[in-house]
């Protein structure tokens, strides 16, 4: 593999941590406008993952646990004009294999119409002291999770974390998007809680110095 070769290899793989929060202060979004999302996953398991995702920008809807992710894009299907189709592997260590290109909006629509399992979504798009970040709120049987994420270029280390995180959930498949399609977080959420009453709050500390935002 020659240097052009490793290099586009590279551009491959995310670098990201993902955080659980209980809540976000409502200021933090006030000014933002959210992207909708519905994606749905065709392969789903061992956290190997393909998926169709379509976004919308004008849309402002909020998410609730009966918001059903196909009557929305059925609804407002003209404003989802920008999709993708992604290939992604296994996370390890806040690292995972992603290979992500654009298709039109009107076949990505019809392949979500006719199979995978759907998810809908609010991303906001923040910058939170030292890094931007993106913040979903999901809706239908995810909801009500919020799940913060940085991304960058290269591993997330000495991360200035915001003092809405509650726990990180960066290497938990089940909280990956593509493990709430096997298993939606309805259905372990009581489980989860009554664990992180027990437990209490962790960070990783394979990153480098966990610095935690002042409240």
């Amino acid at each position: 593999m020659d240097s052009l070769d490793q290099l586009d290899h590279f551009d491959h793989f995310e670098y990201e941590r993902r955080f659980f929060c209980e809540s976000i202060p409502s200021e933090i979004l006030a000014d933002e406008a959210p992207t909708l999302i519905v994606q749905s996953y065709y392969v789903h398991q061992d956290n190997y993952a393909l998926r169709v995702r379509l976004n919308a920008k004008n849309v402002r809807l909020d998410m609730a646990e009966d918001t059903d992710p196909i009557s929305v894009l059925a609804r407002y299907r003209d404003s989802f004009t920008e999709a993708t189709l992604t290939a992604k592997g296994p996370a390890v260590g806040g690292t995972r294999y992603e290979l992500e290109n654009s298709i039109d909006p009107d076949v990505a629509a019809e392949l979500v119409f006719r199979g995978g399992k759907a998810i809908i979504k609010n991303r906001y798009s923040i910058w939170q002291g030292e890094d931007g970040w993106k913040i979903d709120l999901f809706g239908a049987d995810n909801y009500p999770l919020i799940v913060a994420e940085v991304e960058r270029h290269n591993p997330v280390t000495n991360l200035v974390i915001p003092s809405f995180c509650t726990t990180e959930i960066t290497d938990q498949a089940r909280f990956s998007n593509d493990g709430l399609a096997g298993k939606p977080f309805s259905a372990w959420k009581d489980d989860f809680a009554a664990e992180l009453e027990e437990v209490g709050p962790l960070f990783l500390d394979s990153f480098g110095e966990n610095r935690r935002e002042e409240e």
